[in-house]
């Protein structure tokens, strides 16, 4: 079974206009300017993403609120790329977490007078002789 995301490319132009409550003309100006640019298939039809549509939605307000269309272009472009560097953030965090925690012998604990302790790798921890008295209060 296919795995949807908000990067799969799914809407027709028609669609997604109506997403975006924008006309499909602008869809193609959008696209022939490269500040929204869609998948196309095989035949060439454009299939817009739900991350278009909210670029989308975003243009139509920044646009309201006096943005030019080259402003428009350089923050999509500066959020495309923040976006980008999140994901990597992250892929390289899980790749970390999964090294640390396949690493056989890495992290060794043991109990000791102040609690759990974590000892180096080949280190056995400390033989305790004495003799602990517990009484209840």
């Amino acid at each position: 079974m296919e795995q949807f995301d908000q990067n799969t490319p799914l809407f027709a132009i028609s669609v997604a206009a109506e997403l975006a409550v924008m006309h499909p003309q602008t869809l193609r100006d959008y696209d022939r300017i490269g500040l929204v640019v869609p998948a196309r298939t095989g035949g060439q039809t454009r299939r817009y993403t739900m991350r278009n549509v909210a670029q989308l939605r975003e243009i139509a307000r920044l646009s309201n609120e006096g943005v030019s269309l080259e402003g428009i272009r350089r923050i999509l472009e500066l959020e495309n790329q923040n976006a980008e560097l999140n994901q990597r953030v992250r892929d390289l965090e899980q790749a970390l977490a999964n090294e640390l925690m396949n690493r056989p012998g890495a992290r060794v604990f043991a109990a000791g007078e102040q609690g759990v302790e974590s000892l180096a790798r080949g280190r056995r921890p400390a033989k305790q002789n004495s003799v602990v008295l517990w009484r209840a209060r």
